[in-house]
């Protein structure tokens, strides 16, 4: 038998690590990482995990390139240009630190608020996401951040009308006889319910798709409904009004576990098929057939996703859709209702991690992340308090996500603004930054993950060492906790003592460890007896809590802001959907995706393309009165007429002309939730002729 020396070391095994992958999107699959001589070779789906079962989208089966990257931020860099030329030389953790604690404490002692963190969902984790920061933050007595980007319009409504983000469970849409697929394109966004629909169509059941654009779900499905942008609440209402008129009502469950009844069938029979059609621009006689279809078929199941809240009445329109399996009884049965989002179902002890108890007496003032374009260029005043002198940026990348970006830029391009950015990357955001710290990938960190998908609990395991430099941002915030003198023995706890008291003994930590999730104990038909989480027990199409804060009780229809036909220089509506192989700005810079996707592109109807000159593939300029950005025009019936679909998100430094989609986007706030309004937005496109188009042209 052959024995190693230490000229002639043994080759390691191969091995296996679970983990998760911690991207904002519902699936949340369960990893497993390969490992090889203390190198990630390959990135799979866990198929022990029953929703994961083995399968991963592009993007994450792509993550050894991300992680491996070339330019991947391996060391501490203090900037040494501009703000925003994206100048910069590595110093030591120590300089970092200690220069970052002088300059943090140095505001503090004057104005704490002063401070901003600013942080969403680049990881899902509950460590790396909420815990060690949120600690430090509220130990400071900084302000507050609202994270308000993505779901909080659609979280707040299905609050106000189930009690809470809670639904079916996904799996049994694989069930289900009929499927409304509503505001999601599932094939790019949520893989894994895909699968679950296929599985029902195959067993008959009919897929209907509500969306603006014609995704490649809407091509997959039985029937695709192209409504306006904004006009879900008017469908919604009118598929009520078809449901009462012709009585495919379940009166028991209305009567026994619903509240609101009659003002809410008052307000629907205010919206027969005809008045809706004019609103959705659709076909009347297409809401009806949809609303026989949902009437009679059982059990019939909603998928929701976010795309349809990002408009001025975005709450309203998920309130509406999450009325109907009400309506009807679909609850009863355990492939019926609606599921937008699970994770209020998750026993999350978030107290615990995120310890609230650390903030001052006086509750400091709360900044939405949404607004961040104006409220970097605020000045001090009593309605708004200090200036903003310092932002810590982590898990996000403002300066190409947040709306009306041309004022985003500015704030961050301030010279008295200190900036430190926790990043794997140099960012659009980065460039901005005084400081970058060296952040841990998935692949080098703990950490622990509820979902809004499905309802699963997963650890995540570190199968590397963390490369170069790099520490987990649950190390970084322990880091400068020590350096600013915070003694509290929370601040000493390790990032795997942080999972461990994410869920506290509602999870089974032993479980974790072994199979890497753990499955929560749920009824299979959580609603089918009423018990919803509200105030009272019911589905509440009235919400007196709505009403108490002077808003409407019922759920309705609200025009957008930036209606149609109502400024003639700005005759387009634009949503910006994602692009299929990013992820918001995440895996932008991974080239093998970027190669994929080709470049920045707006999806405009024959129509509209031919009215304004603009052939396919050519450069065009899309702008209104915030700004304007340059990408390539696809003449394509998935936009329809009236809509374009501006593709996103590019990092702004990828894009044809330094900018990107939300160059013309709003900070307008939705009517619940005060989230963004990213899809209520009139543009004017033209061909461009500039000498930066011939040069995007020659470039791409």
């Amino acid at each position: 038998m052959p024995t190693s020396s230490a000229a002639n070391p043994p080759l390691s095994v191969p091995t296996q690590v679970r983990g998760a992958c911690p991207h904002d999107c519902p699936d949340t699959c369960a990893l497993l990482t390969t490992v090889e001589n203390g190198v990630a070779t390959r990135v799979q789906g866990n198929p022990a995990h029953p929703h994961t079962d083995g399968v991963l989208c592009a993007k994450v089966s792509k993550y050894t390139e991300r992680s491996y990257h070339p330019e991947r931020v391996l060391t501490p860099l203090k900037r040494t240009g501009a703000k925003g030329a994206g100048q910069f030389v590595p110093v030591t953790w120590d300089e970092a630190l200690a220069d970052i604690a002088q300059r943090l404490q140095s505001i503090a002692a004057r104005a704490p608020e002063a401070i901003l963190p600013y942080s969403y969902a680049g990881t899902m984790g509950m460590v790396q996401g909420e815990s060690m920061d949120r600690r430090f933050f509220h130990k400071l007595g900084a302000s507050q951040l609202d994270r308000t980007i993505c779901a909080s319009a659609g979280a707040e409504a299905l609050v106000q009308t189930l009690g809470g983000k809670v639904g079916m469970k996904v799996e049994f849409f694989a069930e289900s006889q009929l499927i409304l697929i509503w505001g999601s394109n599932s094939i790019g966004s949520n893989l894994h319910f895909w699968r679950y629909a296929q599985q029902a169509k195959r067993n008959g059941a009919k897929l209907v798709c509500i969306d603006p654009r014609k995704s490649e779900t809407a091509d997959k499905c039985h029937e695709h409904i192209a409504l306006r942008p904004g006009t879900d609440a008017a469908l919604a209402l009118a598929l009520m009004h078809e449901l009462i008129v012709n009585d495919w009502l379940d009166h028991d469950y209305i009567e026994r576990h619903t509240l609101g009844w009659e003002p809410l069938r008052e307000r629907a029979l205010q919206w027969p098929p005809e008045r809706a059609a004019e609103v959705c621009g659709i076909p009347a006689e297409q809401i009806r057939q949809l609303a026989k279809d949902y009437g009679t078929t059982k059990p019939a199941a909603i998928r929701l996703n976010y795309g349809m809240q990002r408009v001025r009445g975005g709450g309203n329109a998920v309130r509406a859709v999450a009325c109907l399996p009400a309506l009807t009884g679909a609850w009863r049965h355990r492939a019926g209702g609606v599921l937008l989002s699970s994770s209020g179902q998750f026993p999350a002890q978030r107290a615990v991690l995120q310890r609230p108890d650390l903030m001052p007496a006086r509750t400091p003032r709360t900044i939405n992340m949404s607004t961040i374009g104006d409220d970097l260029l605020r000045e001090a005043s009593p309605a708004f308090g200090p200036k903003v002198e310092a932002v810590v940026v982590y898990n996000s990348n403002p300066v190409a996500v947040a709306p009306d970006s041309g004022k985003v830029v500015q704030g961050f391009a301030r010279e008295d603004l200190f900036t430190v950015v926790l990043e794997h990357f140099q960012t659009d955001t980065a460039d901005y930054a005084d400081y970058i710290l060296p952040a841990t990938t998935q692949l080098e960190n703990w950490d622990v993950h509820l979902s809004y998908g499905h309802t699963d609990v997963l650890l995540n395991r570190p199968a590397i060492a963390p490369l170069g430099e790099a520490r987990s941002n649950a190390q970084i915030f322990r880091d400068l906790a020590t350096r600013m003198g915070f003694a509290e023995p929370c601040f000493a706890e390790s990032d795997e003592a942080l999972c461990r008291q994410a869920f506290g003994d509602a999870v089974d930590y032993a479980l974790l460890e072994s199979q890497g999730f753990a499955t929560l104990a749920l009824p299979d038909a959580p609603f089918a007896e009423g018990n919803f989480p509200s105030p009272s027990g019911k589905c509440e199409f009235y919400s007196a809590r709505l009403a108490a804060q002077g808003l409407d009780g019922l759920p309705d229809h609200l025009p957008n802001y930036e209606l149609q036909g109502t400024d003639a220089r700005y005759p387009l509506a634009m949503i910006s959907p994602p692009a299929r192989n990013f992820l918001n700005s995440t895996f932008v810079n991974v080239q093998s995706l970027r190669n994929i996707e080709g470049r920045p592109v707006l999806e405009i109807h024959p129509d509209d393309a031919e009215a304004r000159g603009i052939a396919n593939d050519a450069v065009v300029r899309v702008f209104n009165d915030r700004g304007s950005y340059l990408c390539h025009a696809t003449v394509s019936r998935r936009a329809r007429p009236g809509v374009v679909n501006g593709l996103g998100i590019w990092w702004r430094k990828l894009g044809l002309n330094g900018t990107n989609v939300n160059e013309v986007t709003s900070q307008a706030l939705t009517d619940l939730g005060r989230a963004p309004t990213f899809y209520d937005c009139l543009v004017e496109v033209e061909a461009c002729n500039t000498p930066e188009a011939a040069a995007a042209e020659v470039t791409t």
